[in-house]
């Protein structure tokens, strides 16, 4: 009788006690510069969402610069592309309209990006940010600059305006801008990614091994998300 009293208590403690999520380490390699970066994170983070309950998920963003030659003057944005992946028109108003619906899908509002702008000074602060425990918020409203308000992600006046944004000390952030801060870490962060065979962005890397590629959609991310969670149980 003692025995099946203890196994009865025992089995009501088990329930009582709160499971234990698997942990998933994110790291999200993009550049503000690129839309279907804005695309991915807000689909990535609804499959993180609907995930709450099953995963412990932990996200970090990691600099990737699409066009690091690119001058402080900016470039035509329509030209770059044609010339780039040699486009035409007609190529590209459709590849600009599936990138609208794309984004309408997971709630993102694109804006008319006219011009493509060098993006280094925005990763600085994307990592000084992530110091402050800030790093999402930073990305975000960098995103949010670029993507949707077609302003200039590389400008004092917006770079300051995302920190205000992201509750982050002003004189802080103006020292920052000012100077070259982290401007090392970044690039080595940015050469660590291209060795380990990072070539496109966004590239999301699970547990420092599982890389899921591109833009996807919210299904896409929130199954692959749901196995490796299911791989990664305790």
């Amino acid at each position: 009788m003692g025995s099946d009293i203890n196994a009865t208590q025992e089995a009501w403690d088990d329930k009582k006690l709160p499971k234990a999520r698997p942990k998933l380490q994110i790291d999200f390699v993009s550049d503000v510069a690129c839309p279907w970066c804005a695309v991915g994170l807000n689909a990535l983070e609804r499959a993180v969402s609907n995930l709450k309950d099953e995963a412990e998920v932990e996200l970090h963003f990691q600099p990737f610069e699409l066009n690091p030659q690119m001058g402080v003057e900016g470039q035509d944005s329509a030209l770059h592309l044609k010339h780039k992946y040699g486009m035409s028109d007609e190529q590209l108003a459709a590849a600009r309209e599936n990138l609208r619906r794309r984004g309408q899908e997971v709630g993102f509002q694109f804006g008319q990006r006219p011009r493509i702008w060098n993006t280094f000074d925005a990763h600085r602060m994307i990592h000084w940010a992530g110091l402050h425990g800030r790093q999402h918020a930073m990305k975000r409203a960098l995103l949010q600059a670029y993507q949707a308000d077609d302003r200039n992600p590389g400008e004092r006046t917006v770079l300051m305006d995302c920190a205000r944004q992201c509750g982050l000390d002003e004189q802080q952030a103006a020292e920052v801008i000012d100077s070259q801060a982290y401007a090392a870490e970044v690039r080595q962060a940015q050469a660590v990614w291209r060795s380990a065979g990072i070539q496109s962005v966004p590239s999301v890397i699970v547990n420092q091994r599982h890389l899921i590629q591109g833009g996807q959609p919210v299904e896409v991310f929130e199954q692959a998300l749901r196995q490796l969670a299911q791989q990664a149980k305790p």
